[in-house]
């Protein structure tokens, strides 16, 4: 990944981050910023689309929205991803996420 700062910007209804999504790991939790990404490790594997399924449910839920505001916008089959939130202001996403 480029050597950037982690950055939510506004979308038109909400937020949107990238995030880089490690498989396979022994709980689902964000682990800090990686470059310009949200670093989150997922218990689930890549098959299938399984990961995508649980780091939006994962998304949804640390931020208290319903599932379907949570969407993967680009990155379906990479580990880098964009999410976006709708109806969620960045600075709610940075501090339900990163404190």
């Amino acid at each position: 990944m480029r050597d950037r700062e982690f950055k939510i910007t506004k979308a038109e209804e909400g937020a949107a981050f990238a995030v880089l999504v490690v498989p396979k790991a022994a709980k689902n939790e964000v682990v800090g910023k990686h470059g310009d990404a949200l670093k989150v490790h997922l218990t689930s594997n890549t098959v299938g689309g399984i990961a995508n399924d649980t780091l939006i449910n994962f998304i949804a839920q640390k931020l208290s929205v319903k599932r379907d505001k949570v969407e993967v916008a680009a990155g379906l089959t990479s580990a880098e991803k964009m999410i976006v939130v709708v109806g969620i202001a960045p600075i709610q996403v940075e501090e339900l996420l990163l404190y």
